[in-house]
């Protein structure tokens, strides 16, 4: 059978048309790909997240057997609210060789060059797949494509590699660092104002915490990173939200706040945590000599695993002669790279576009960086067949 066929732009245009900012699914952009692939015999599934909402699609080109290349992107977008774009974020513009749209750098780019290539792979007659994965909800944790990863893990046959196609200006990254997120929540003992000694000030407490974890902050930053490679180089703690309190002269019962790491990929992921904890407990007597009913409470929120160097490995080796480098490179924000590399399918991070253009207003992607993974894309072709 012989489908439709688009250029990378007319394919890209197509997909930034659709409006998959995480909170509202990727839904429509998913069945338009599920019926581009149906013209071709493209065999596909998907594996959801969240039913009639939120769904990968994992497609095959080639043979159903072991040692394919995985292509894996997301589909969801950041949100546009607030933003002073020039141009409407949900159309392809193009001006002086650069494309604009919400989505165009990270990262339909890379998937509109993977599904308009599509026809090409197949033409090629492969001996080793090329998988197309396309996810969801990448964009608030990696949580989407866990269930996608787990199905290939406990289904599937296994590839040798995974290519993740972020931005990264079709440079080969070979280490991430992880992400974890904590919610820590103080309960204190209200009080009037006047009364201090009464009650148990629970932003207050929440400061002490917060202390604490600025001194675990300078830690990290003092004890670097020996190789070097990540900017900034060492492991960051950083606190984005916190709320408490009702009113000047009530002493809090409450006090909320969120906050993160970002680990080099070889650091322990609990210690960070485990010491925060143990703070806590220390501060806890105090507080329920006042009021029994007090304490401290911290949950994981989320844990985004990082992805380490694996000099060698299948992916990194391929990666590198596909992108004709001879060096690797390393970035500090994190992807499913990592969940991949956990499941035991090496993995590396190549695609078009920059970091830097990411989440803005008037995000865009330039013409050129399109063509460098086309070339990438047709030399895949040739190590397949």
């Amino acid at each position: 059978m012989t489908g439709q066929t688009f250029t990378t732009e007319e394919m890209l245009a197509r997909l930034i048309a659709f409006d998959t900012t995480s909170r509202d699914g990727n839904i429509p952009l998913i069945e338009w790909v599920e019926a581009y692939l149906d013209g071709w015999d493209v065999p596909h599934f998907r594996v959801d997240y969240e039913a009639g909402k939120k769904t990968n699609l994992f497609a095959t080109i080639g043979p159903d057997i072991a040692g394919g290349i995985v292509l894996s992107g997301h589909t969801d977008v950041v949100p546009v609210d607030g933003q002073p774009w020039t141009s409407n974020p949900f159309e392809l513009t193009a001006k002086a060789e650069r494309l604009f749209g919400r989505g165009t750098c990270d990262m339909k780019g890379f998937l509109a060059v993977c599904l308009a290539l599509a026809p090409e792979f197949l033409k090629a007659r492969l001996k080793s797949p090329v998988h197309l994965a396309l996810s969801c909800d990448e964009e608030v944790g990696c949580k989407g494509v866990r269930p996608l990863v787990a199905h290939m893990r406990d289904h599937l046959p296994k590839p040798r590699a995974v290519i993740v196609g972020e931005p990264t200006s079709m440079k080969v990254v070979n280490a991430h660092k992880s992400a974890l997120t904590f919610s820590t929540e103080v309960t204190g003992h209200e009080a009037h104002s006047s009364l201090t000694h009464h009650g148990v000030n629970a932003i207050m407490v929440a400061g002490d915490l917060l202390s604490e974890i600025n001194r675990m902050r300078a830690e990290l930053i003092a004890e670097g990173d020996p190789t070097q490679r990540f900017d900034p180089p060492y492991s960051t703690v950083h606190v984005g939200l916190i709320e408490g309190g009702t009113a000047k002269n009530i002493i809090p019962r409450k006090c909320f706040f969120q906050w993160e790491t970002r680990l080099l990929p070889t650091a322990d992921p609990d210690r960070v945590p485990l010491r925060i904890e143990a703070y806590a407990r220390t501060l806890e007597p105090a507080m329920k000599a006042v009021a029994p009913d007090t304490g401290i409470s911290t949950q994981t929120v989320n844990r985004v695993p990082g992805l380490a160097p694996e000099p060698d490995s299948p992916a990194e080796q391929l990666a590198l002669h596909l992108a004709n480098a001879n060096s690797t490179h390393a970035v500090s924000y994190c992807t499913e790279a990592g969940l991949f590399q956990q499941i035991g399918i090496p993995a590396v991070i190549c695609g078009p576009g920059s970091i830097e253009q990411a989440h803005k207003p008037d995000e865009y992607i330039d013409v050129s960086e399109l063509r460098k993974c086309e070339v990438f894309m047709g030399k895949l072709v040739g190590q397949l067949v």
